[in-house]
């Protein structure tokens, strides 16, 4: 039998599906999972490569704040999501 890695950008193939990922690891509160969130829209959203031209950050860079192990700061992730066409929200909670 042969398996293949599990990778969530695979299926974030409409605007609605990465909005509900996205808020799903914001509303976590866990960086580690915001990050690796980012880092799947990114990809599947043309790629490291092109979030890296987009915002002006070093590929190797990126891959290192948006992997599994990642905590970027807030400065990256505002730069990331402003490429990726993405903008966060608050709410109060009761």
């Amino acid at each position: 039998m042969r398996t293949k890695t599990y990778d969530a950008a695979e299926f974030l193939t409409d605007d609605e599906t990465i909005s509900a990922y996205l808020t799903d690891a914001l509303e976590s509160d866990d960086p580690r999972y915001i990050a690796k969130a980012l880092g799947a829209v990114a990809r599947a959203r043309g790629g490291i490569a092109q979030l890296a031209r987009d915002t002006g950050i070093a590929r190797e860079a990126l891959y290192r704040a948006l992997s599994e192990t990642g905590n970027p700061e807030l400065g990256t992730v505002l730069k990331v999501v402003h490429a990726l066409g993405v903008r966060l929200s608050a709410t109060l909670v009761a």
